[in-house]
């Protein structure tokens, strides 16, 4: 694990940067994490839950704060320059001089995000999509539709919810999904931060990626 600043857009932004041990990793994700002014970091159980099974399936996991959080510079922008710092950032990591040679064509890029990351995420998977540049995988949990505008997203995507998520009711998460003709798994009991559920998580987003293969992954308890 390495954390380290980049010259951003606005100035500079923390990363996390989390590397499997293979030489030759499937490409980078980047994880948004919730809303910054109610406490949200680049630490956050779910987006470090989210980070690490990517990291699993040998994803270069880059979890950033957003700005005004930790040692990320500017101020909180609504979403609007989020998305920029995470556009940047999907073109900017794949060019250190650190991945050269890792990769023997351009990587994957994954975006993912939880809560008000899932709305970072959406936005800049849209947009990449309209430039041409499709992310191979998006993942979004506790999606804040209702709250946020969140885009219509690739009926590919993996979406995620609590059935007891107390901060973004489901119904508001189906009645989005539904726009999209996009599948909400819904997790039984769970609330917006998945207490207790993180190792169900884990497991429906590595399954998601990997095929039915990782329904045979061993997992430890959660005790989250």
């Amino acid at each position: 694990m390495e954390r380290r600043l980049l010259e951003g857009p606005a100035g500079k932004i923390e990363i996390v940067v989390e590397s499997p041990a293979d030489a030759a990793p499937r490409g980078f994700v980047f994880v948004g994490h919730p809303h910054p002014l109610y406490g949200g970091t680049l630490d956050n159980k779910v987006a470090f839950t989210l980070a690490r099974a990517f990291l699993a399936l040998g994803w270069i996991a880059v979890r950033p704060n957003f700005r005004g959080v930790g040692a990320s510079e500017g101020a909180h922008d609504h979403g609007r320059g989020e998305t920029d710092d995470f556009l940047f950032l999907a073109d900017a990591v794949p060019r250190l001089a650190e991945y050269a040679g890792r990769f023997c064509a351009p990587p994957q890029i994954a975006l993912a995000g939880f809560s008000f990351g899932s709305v970072v995420a959406a936005r800049a998977a849209n947009e990449r999509t309209r430039r041409g540049r499709p992310p191979q995988a998006l993942a979004l949990v506790g999606t804040a539709a209702g709250k946020w505008d969140v885009p219509k997203v690739d009926p590919g995507a993996l979406v995620i919810h609590g059935e007891r998520d107390e901060t973004i009711p489901l119904q508001d998460v189906l009645r989005w999904a539904g726009e999209s003709e996009v599948p909400v798994i819904v997790i039984p009991g769970a609330d917006h931060f998945f207490h207790r559920r993180l190792t169900v998580l884990k497991r429906l987003v590595m399954q998601n990626l990997l095929g039915a293969d990782a329904s045979s992954l061993p997992f430890p308890s959660d005790k989250s």
